[in-house]
């Protein structure tokens, strides 16, 4: 493909997955997360602890909106803060078991629409392709450009 095959389907990548996000957006959620909190929740959940300022670079957010998304989400009983033993300043973020049966709960929500509509519009072939792409798709949202 040339640069300019290369970059209309990156756009209609960028729009397909745009809608598909907006689509999970709207599933009937009993929680009021949002997609900024839902991140970190999955954050937490995969790297178990961080610091506040690990889980802002993270998010590429400030360390004051961090603080903001944290604040909210122990407000709600989802995370616990735990002072490091050799700087008590400090605080380790984890998952409380009320957060990740929070989160359970809201990827499993997720993932059944998303099953049902696969169900009802693909067929066998379309599955495998799908399965294939779902890989390369993650590949692309691990990526980060070097810095110049």
């Amino acid at each position: 493909m040339n640069r300019a095959q290369d970059i209309a389907l990156a756009s209609d990548m960028r729009a397909a997955l745009s809608r598909l996000l907006r689509q999970f957006r709207k599933q009937a959620v009993p929680y009021q997360v949002s997609v900024t909190e839902n991140t970190t929740l999955a954050l937490l959940d995969q790297h178990k602890q961080l610091l506040p300022s690990e889980l802002a670079a993270m998010e590429k957010v400030t360390a004051q909106a961090m603080s903001q998304i944290l604040n909210n989400l122990e407000a709600q009983g989802y995370i616990k803060r735990t002072p490091l033993e050799d700087d008590k300043r400090k605080v380790q973020v984890s998952l409380s078991k009320e957060g990740a049966r929070v989160l359970a709960e809201i990827r499993n929500i997720r993932a059944e629409w998303l099953a049902r509509a696969m169900g009802v519009l693909l067929n066998a072939d379309e599955m495998k392709v799908l399965k294939q792409a779902a890989g390369i798709i993650q590949r692309l949202a691990d990526y980060d450009e070097p810095k110049a």
